[in-house]
């Protein structure tokens, strides 16, 4: 027996119809013949919108829609790759930050959780993508945000294992945008994580051991927790929006390219990009 029951999708006409047109162009891209396809591209945006916003399992998508699992999973990743293509760029997001006025941003660090992977990390009987800090698996993704919060950029996937400056150091590109960024005496703001990069990323000051931090020292961190704190909020929006980014059952290796394709929904749905 089955119960058949109606739902709504919290987003807006608008934004199902932007993903349904990048969905027509790539199968105009394509050379996709006309009634080829199981689903219209209005379809396939719903079941990735479906996906991504509620979490729902690939197996009750392909039952609602009636096609086959593995073109439910083929509808999917064709929705990831065409929506990440839209994401801005590092160097285009800050220019459009620096335009809006923002007088800094802020850096963190989030853990999208994932499936069990065993992939050999370099520490033996470790796996590559497990999280000591988190005591889960998952992929370390890097959030630049406004200062209230909005995120505006979002770095591809490292495995779950690496610290945050570690994660940061391996995308090149992200440093000497940040450097171009702080040369206008624009601040970065980032947690203690990254205290390797204090040259460009401004920290918090540690308490030094077996001493006590100066006063000036004192209100400087609460000044500068209190502005990062806020800027934090980014990967919490995400999370929140996103069901699906909560713990992800795919490649870990698409995290990056399925956080970047949720970025720019939310920046559709909310007709805001910094």
């Amino acid at each position: 027996m089955s119960v058949t029951y109606t739902a709504t999708l919290p987003v807006r006409d608008l934004t199902v119809l932007y993903l349904s047109s990048l969905l027509h162009t790539q199968r105009l891209r394509c050379g996709t013949r006309k009634h080829r396809r199981s689903l219209s591209t209005y379809k396939q945006a719903i079941l990735v919108l479906r996906w991504f916003l509620d979490g729902t399992r690939v197996k009750q998508l392909a039952v609602d829609h009636t096609i086959s699992s593995s073109t439910a999973y083929t509808y999917l990743h064709e929705g990831f790759a065409v929506l990440a293509a839209q994401a801005p760029a590092l160097e285009s997001a800050l220019l459009a930050a620096k335009i809006a006025g923002h007088g800094h941003i802020s850096i963190d660090g989030t853990l999208i959780e994932t499936d069990r992977v065993r992939t050999p990390g370099p520490t033996r009987g470790v796996d590559l993508w497990w999280s000591g800090k988190h005591s889960n698996h998952g992929g370390n993704i890097q959030v630049i945000t406004a200062p209230d919060g909005w995120p505006l950029w979002t770095s591809q996937v490292r495995p779950g294992r690496e610290h945050d400056t570690t994660a940061l150091r391996a995308h090149p590109e992200i440093m000497p945008a940040l450097t171009a960024w702080t040369s206008d005496d624009l601040p970065v703001l980032g947690d203690l994580g990254y205290e390797g990069e204090s040259g460009t990323i401004t920290v918090a000051f540690k308490k030094p051991k077996g001493g006590e931090l100066t006063d000036d020292q004192k209100a400087h961190n609460k000044t500068h927790n209190g502005k990062r704190a806020i800027g934090e909020r980014g990967n919490s929006v995400l999370k929140t929006t996103f069901k699906a980014l909560r713990n992800i059952s795919l490649c870990p290796r698409k995290i990056g390219t399925i956080v970047k394709a949720a970025l720019v929904i939310l920046h559709t749905e909310h007709d805001r990009t910094t």
